[in-house]
């Protein structure tokens, strides 16, 4: 029983260890979307490994399998409410903070005012749509036998 109870302060251990780096992932991420991913992954890992120490103790008992229903439930409803609360972020309008040397996530200070950051991220996405349509025309060529 000794091994058992080990086992499962460990998990319990771990589990709170993963829940703290969520909520300190909470405090310290810059935008929305990072926060969300910080908190679905340590969520998700923390609360089963606290499950999983608590099924340890339990046993085979119904309490155990109360607590593979709990974390059945939690393992599929938390990333598909955090993809919910993101695609309404989107539609609502919140753009992510894309890294880059002109921000400074920990502190939370950007360089680059918000509208000149689109207009590079605009100007890199209109790049890569010009670079991807010169290769699609090269492979059209290639395939014609003309290069």
């Amino acid at each position: 029983m000794i091994i058992a109870d080990v086992i499962s302060w460990v998990m319990i251990i771990v589990g709170s260890f993963f829940l703290v780096v969520g909520a300190i992932g909470l405090i310290r991420m810059p935008d929305i979307f990072t926060r969300m991913h910080a908190l679905s992954v340590s969520e998700t890992m923390g609360v089963g490994f606290l499950l999983g120490g608590m099924m340890v103790q339990a046993g085979f008992t119904l309490v155990a399998f109360k607590l593979i229903c709990l974390f059945v439930l939690l393992f599929f409803t938390s990333p598909i409410a955090s993809h919910a609360i993101s695609r309404a972020a989107m539609a609502d309008g919140v753009e992510p903070v894309l890294d880059g040397p002109e921000i400074d996530a920990r502190s939370d200070k950007h360089d680059m005012p918000l509208e000149d950051r689109r207009k590079t991220t605009t100007a890199i996405d209109a790049d890569e749509a010009e670079l991807s349509a010169s290769v699609l025309v090269e492979d059209e060529e290639i395939e014609k036998g003309e290069k």
